[in-house]
């Protein structure tokens, strides 16, 4: 039989590089798709679920744009395969890899509240983004990297959407994240 020993020292460490881990990936709506500790309570179901979390849940993002709108539009679902219910809520961070560099989504929208995910059930949430003019000189769109809430770890997807976003001058972002919601 084998028998671990831990002293109070170690654990002291340890719960202190958990703190700052988690102080690390929660924070204030800074507008740049960090996630708020308090977005992303558990949800009590007779018991509490436990937070949904990557490794469990499967990723996928396709092109959901619909012709003629104004904007273009990725839908990402998140499907629970992780064999127990989970609770998800509030935004994903999300990150665009150009060829200028990484760009950060913003949120928008209304966060409506936290939502159990029974195992095979889905959330998801929208990216949309300002189409390029046709025959325009735009950023390239080369991936997407999805994290999300109270995760650290990112996701790489393909980019299902237009290949290139319009350049444009300044800081900031046209890139828009909204927060997740269960698939009805």
């Amino acid at each position: 039989m084998k028998f671990t020993r831990t002293t109070t020292g170690s654990v002291l460490t340890g719960v202190s590089l958990v703190a700052a881990l988690t102080l690390t990936a929660c924070d204030s709506d800074d507008g740049m798709g960090v996630r708020d500790a308090s977005a992303s309570a558990s949800v009590e179901t007779g018991g509490t679920a436990a937070k949904c979390r990557s490794g469990a849940l499967e990723i996928t993002a396709s092109d959901t744009d619909v012709d003629g709108g104004p904007d273009g539009m990725v839908t990402v679902r998140l499907t629970n395969g992780g064999g127990r219910d989970c609770a998800i809520s509030g935004y994903a961070d999300v990150g665009l890899r150009t060829g200028e560099g990484p760009l950060s989504a913003r949120r928008s929208g209304a966060w409506t509240g936290a939502d159990v995910l029974r195992d095979g059930e889905s959330a998801e949430f929208r990216i949309t983004y300002p189409l390029d003019e046709p025959g325009g000189s735009g950023v390239r769109v080369t991936g997407l990297l999805v994290t999300v809430p109270d995760e650290t770890q990112a996701v790489t997807l393909d980019w299902p959407g237009a290949a290139t976003l319009p350049a444009t001058e300044g800081p900031g972002t046209q890139v828009k994240v909204h927060p997740i919601e269960k698939v009805a």
